[in-house]
Order: structure tokens, then C-alpha cells, then sequence
């Protein structure tokens, strides 16, 4: 289990040195500067977003994750944050492009930029790993379906709220602590 354990951290780690930070840090600054940010992803895709969600509203950011009953209208000071391992999920083409429509903006986290989210989003971070579809360029895994996609996912983005904490300044876990769930 031990050779199992340090395969798959070898794996993510070498997906990770691989990752553009100015397309990190762009993503970032991105979400910072929208009034709302909304999240949208299927299966795992979805549930790392989550808890990216999570994070964000415990760092004060005003998130909503698509498909929740209290998920409001998106609006042009918004934006979109789509992952998606493929970037052709029909549903979240959809919402790209609804959010689009409106004067939204869209980021997107995936493997491939030059999906069809990809050629209407407004930034996008490309996470070179394995996807279930286990293309040729796709780096090899011991892993199953997009798991090596949605680690690499979660990790880049509790980068990007480190990144954003400091950039608040924030000292301390008081003011984070403040927002965490209490009804537990």
C-alpha cells in the first residue's frame, strides 16, 4: 500500500511542476476581481468545485455553485469558473455559454484549452493529467478514470486560495474560522 500511496503523490507532483503559473495566477485575479463567482462541474469535476466553493466562502468571496436551489441569476459582473477534465461536457458548454450571453465572464480547468469551453473562455489553466479517456499525450497513471485530473484540480485551486488570502493580508484563521459552519 505504501508503493501505492507514493505512486499516485509522485504522480500529481510531476502534474503539478508541469502547470503554467501565469495562468494560476491570471485564473486568481480573475475571481478577485468579480462581484460573484459561480461553479460548475459533473461527477468528481463537480465536487471538487464544491469544495472549492467552500473555500472561497470562508475567504469572504460571494460564490454559488450551479445547480444549487439558492443559485441565483449570473450577471456581467460575474464570472463562471467551469472544471472539466475534457472541456466538451455538454452541460457546461451550456452554462458557458448562457453566462456568456449575459456578459459573464468564463474561466475554465482542464486538460485541454482548445475544447470547446475552452474557445469561449476568458482564461483557462490547463492541468496536463490523465483523463478517463487516457488520450496518446496523457501522462501515464495507476489510477483510475480522471482521478489524476481531479487531485491535480483540487490542489491548483487551495493554491489559488492561499494566493488569494495573501493577497488580502489576512494574519490569521480567526476571520476564516468566523465563516466555517457552526450547525455541525
Amino acid at each position: 500500500m505504501k508503493q501505492v500511496t507514493e505512486t499516485i503523490a509522485n504522480e500529481i507532483s510531476e502534474v503539478l511542476k508541469r502547470i503554467n503559473a501565469d495562468e494560476l495566477k491570471q485564473l486568481a485575479n480573475e475571481l478577485k476581481g468579480r462581484k460573484r463567482i459561480f461553479i460548475a462541474g459533473t461527477g468528481r469535476s463537480g465536487l471538487v468545485g464544491k469544495v472549492f466553493a467552500m473555500r472561497l466562502m470562508h475567504s469572504n468571496y460571494h460564490v454559488y455553485v450551479v445547480g444549487e436551489t439558492i443559485t441565483p441569476s449570473i450577471e456581467a459582473e460575474d464570472i463562471l469558473l467551469v472544471i472539466s477534465g475534457s472541456g466538451s461536457t455538454e452541460t457546461l458548454k451550456y452554462y458557458a455559454k448562457q453566462a456568456k450571453s449575459v456578459g459573464a465572464a468564463v474561466a475554465l480547468v482542464t486538460t485541454n484549452k482548445d475544447s470547446g469551453i475552452g474557445k469561449i473562455s476568458d482564461c483557462h489553466v490547463q492541468i496536463p493529467a490523465a483523463t478517463k479517456k487516457r488520450l496518446p499525450h496523457e501522462p501515464d497513471t495507476i489510477q483510475p478514470l480522471g482521478s489524476q485530473f481531479d487531485q491535480s484540480a483540487h490542489l491548483l485551486l487551495d493554491a489559488v486560495i492561499v494566493y488569494l488570502l495573501q493577497s488580502q493580508e489576512i494574519e490569521d484563521e480567526s476571520s476564516l474560522n468566523k465563516k466555517h459552519a457552526n450547525l455541525e
